[in-house]
């Protein structure tokens, strides 16, 4: 299980451990893919190209993107997930990560639980 909170503003986040590195991951129910990763963090994975991808963002713009495949640590074990990396310096975990778990978010108690089914 994997546990989390509900920001000041409303945003659902756990933390994540990556490259020996505790981050923060916002959980995105818009965003129907696996992971988007701060540019950073590329060094640290062996990335395998699948190709691009057009991902539709809220307010009907749409962006051409690279898609890697990678082996990410994740809940004690090594899934494969597809990624994009961006500039910035968050996190995004999608719901096609989150497809084996069930989640709970409760805004009145801003906390966060993942579990596997």
């Amino acid at each position: 299980m994997i546990r989390g909170n509900v920001s000041l503003v409303g945003v659902p986040t756990i933390t994540i451990t990556v490259a020996g590195k505790d981050w923060p991951a916002i959980i995105d129910t818009g965003f129907n893919g696996d992971l988007e990763l701060p540019e950073v963090l590329r060094k640290e994975f062996t990335t395998r190209y699948v190709g691009r991808a057009t991902a539709s963002l809220a307010g009907g713009q749409a962006v051409e993107e690279d898609i890697f495949l990678i082996d990410f640590p994740f809940d004690g074990r090594t899934i494969q997930a597809e990624v994009t990396f961006v500039t910035g310096s968050q996190i995004l975990i999608g719901t096609h990560l989150l497809r084996e778990y069930a989640l709970q978010v409760d805004f009145v108690n801003k906390t966060v639980c993942l579990d596997r089914a």
